[in-house]
C-alpha cells in the first residue's frame, strides 16, 4: 500500500484543509481517501465566504486528486518520526536489486 494513501486513511475523521490549484481553499472533515488521494470531505466551509458565495449552500463534496496542490493538516496528529522511517524503509524496499527470474 503506497504510503501517503496510508497516511491519509488513518485521518479519516479529521479536520483538514484542502488548497486547489484554482485557489480554492475548503476546510472539513476527511471523509474518506483512495489510492489516486481523492478526497471526500464532510461539513465544508471556505476562508473566504464573500469570494466563493456559491460554496456556501455546499455541505458534502468529492475532490479529485489531480487538483490538489496542498492539503493542510492538524499538527498533531502528523507523527513525523514515524513519517520519516517509514519513508526511508519504502526508499529502501525501491532500491533493492530485482532478482532475475531464470
Amino acid at each position: 500500500m503506497p504510503l501517503f494513501y496510508s497516511f491519509f486513511k488513518s485521518l479519516v475523521g479529521k479536520e483538514v484543509i484542502v488548497e486547489l490549484k484554482n485557489d480554492l481553499c475548503i476546510c472539513g472533515t476527511l471523509d474518506s481517501v483512495d489510492q489516486y488521494l481523492n478526497v471526500k470531505l464532510n461539513d465544508i466551509s471556505v476562508p473566504d465566504p464573500d469570494k466563493y458565495p456559491h460554496m456556501l449552500s455546499v455541505r458534502n463534496c468529492f475532490i479529485r486528486g489531480s487538483v490538489v496542490r496542498y492539503v493542510q493538516l492538524p499538527a498533531e496528529e502528523v507523527d513525523t518520526v514515524l513519517l520519516q522511517d517509514a519513508t526511508r524503509k519504502e526508499v529502501a524496499q525501491g532500491k533493492q536489486p530485482q532478482k532475475s527470474a531464470s
